[in-house]
């Protein structure tokens, strides 16, 4: 089943270390902060500390927990039928769950020096596809089984949303105004979130909706700031026949920035948009904030972004 050998390129890599822990169950399904599946580690798993999952207290055994675009797990269960077989020795199993039917595959790999078993599930869900991948060092197999591991991904669920509050907490920054918003949800735990009027079901780009995050990096020098501003303005996903209509330098919070604004063509509808992007220059980083809005709509959309915009503050 090649596309979850594809998935499986996410797994965790992780060093061999001793681990003794009980092969019983907790209680209930946890959900990692941030995260939309949920599941019962077992006991010896606790939340992980560096991304989102969960991880033994030595970080040898570690559990990925992250979601997929919605028609993943579609050409998972196509593959999974026209070949239920497998391929290349390694043989994908099907499972019920909360969620639903769910696909996994087990193998053994190495890591460097170290024999590990892994793991990898996708399950379905409501707007995307949920995705696990399990990697388990050899010297913790014993304790950590495939039947350990098969019951702890039986016990897979799924939330619809995430709290606003939860969300809000894992960013690098504060942000005081949402401009009422309908949706709010982390692309990236703890590094960027979109707050939209549409969803994944009717695109994003048919409604206004923004996109806040840091990057790691930052012009070289005030003189560099619009030629960064102007590059990075190229990157926007989803931006078709763009034309850069205004690039200036701006004060974001007392901080140095500049604002660019594009018209441009956007999503399979070929929805005419504006953007705005505000790149809110620091010394080893820059916080990106993307505003996009059909054109019509601009005029009321504006205010809205700048109000979120100038809400975002340095945390603590």
């Amino acid at each position: 089943m090649m596309p979850l050998r594809h998935f499986a390129a996410v797994a965790l890599i992780v060093a061999a270390n001793s681990l003794v822990v009980s092969s019983a169950f907790a209680a209930d399904p946890v959900f990692p902060p941030g995260a939309r599946v949920g599941m019962t580690p077992l006991v010896g798993l606790n939340k992980a500390r560096t991304f989102t999952g969960f991880e033994t207290e030595d970080q040898s055994v570690k559990v990925l927990v992250t979601d997929l675009p919605a028609e993943a797990y579609g050409e998972v269960a196509n593959a999974f039928k026209a070949n239920p077989g497998g391929t290349g020795g390694i043989k994908p199993e099907s499972i019920e769950t909360a969620a639903g039917l769910a696909y996994y595959t087990a193998e053994n790999a190495r890591d460097g020096a170290t024999n590990v078993r892994r793991y990898s599930m996708i399950l379905p869900g409501p707007t995307f596809s949920g995705y696990v991948a399990v990697q388990v060092p050899e010297n913790a197999a014993k304790i950590y089984t495939d039947d350990a591991v098969r019951q702890m991904f039986a016990s897979a669920v799924i939330r619809n949303e995430v709290p606003v509050e939860e969300q809000l907490g894992l960013l690098p920054f504060k942000m005081s105004e949402l401009s009422s918003f309908k949706n709010v949800r982390t692309l990236a735990p703890g590094a960027a979130l979109i707050l939209s009027d549409g969803d994944e079901k009717t695109g994003f780009e048919v409604a206004p909706f923004m996109i806040i995050g840091l990057i790691g990096s930052t012009a070289a020098s005030p003189d560099d700031r619009g030629r960064f501003a102007q590059q990075i303005a190229t990157t926007i996903p989803g931006v078709r026949d763009g034309r850069i209509t205004m690039s200036e330098p701006v004060r974001i919070d007392g901080q140095p920035g500049y604002e660019t604004r594009i018209d441009a063509i956007s999503g399979k509808a070929n929805t005419p948009v504006t953007i705005v992007q505000w790149v809110r220059f620091g010394s080893q980083t820059s916080m990106r904030i993307i505003g996009s809005s059909p054109r019509d709509d601009w005029s009321k959309a504006f205010p809205r972004f700048r109000a979120v915009r100038d809400g975002i503050h340095p945390r603590g």
